[in-house]
């Protein structure tokens, strides 16, 4: 069972919720703020959710659930190698911050306002996110791409790409795919092995 109900007005409500609890965070935003920003009565808010938490486990869930998707899409279009695989997956990562920005930032900050029902629904979704990346950190390992504790590993590379939050300009000079490049060359060393044949 899902959480996020389908509805286009639902969505939109989401989103919306979404940029305030970024700008305001979870604790500072009212129902009166919600409901102002979405252009409805505070009573009004509440025939589309049961409270303000269950707005966050919505946007939690939303941000999730698209970053599965987009995941196992591009893992399901990558093949077989460790190489392309961790690309992809990088690569997948980054699209969603961009294109589900305030969600993803959500689930990344808000995550302790929920209360233990939404967490323990919430955290399938999370648990698979984390699956996938951990198959194909342990692929990469085996095929000596990269080295290091299978779990660090993993902590480290979401923990760097979940940060890009912070400081990534779209309008800038690097694009979602350079920056996965950029990542994969940093772990593996290969693009900088080959920039030095390339001068020699």
């Amino acid at each position: 069972m899902t959480l996020v109900n389908a509805s286009p007005r639902r969505k939109e409500l989401v989103r919306i919720a979404a940029r305030l609890f970024v700008e305001e965070g979870f604790d500072r935003t009212t129902v009166r703020m919600l409901s102002q920003a979405m252009g409805i009565k505070s009573g009004s808010l509440f025939h589309h959710f049961s409270d303000k938490q269950a707005i966050l486990r919505a946007v939690i869930e939303t941000g999730m659930q698209h970053a599965l998707t987009l995941a196992r899409g591009s893992l399901a279009e990558a093949g077989c190698s460790p190489e392309v695989r961790l690309d992809a997956l990088a690569r997948a990562h980054l699209e969603t911050l961009l294109t589900e920005r305030n969600a993803h930032v959500v689930a990344l900050y808000e995550w302790r306002r929920l209360d233990d029902a939404s967490r323990d629904h919430l955290i399938h979704l999370r648990d698979a996110y984390e699956s996938l990346w951990q198959k194909v950190v342990d692929e990469a390992l085996e095929a000596g791409l990269i080295h290091g504790d299978r779990l660090l590993v993993r902590r480290f590379l979401l923990g760097a790409l979940n940060w890009t939050v912070r400081w990534y300009d779209p309008a800038g000079p690097r694009s979602p795919q350079a920056l996965a490049g950029e990542l994969l060359a940093m772990l593996t060393g290969r693009a900088l092995a080959a920039a030095q044949t390339e001068t020699r």
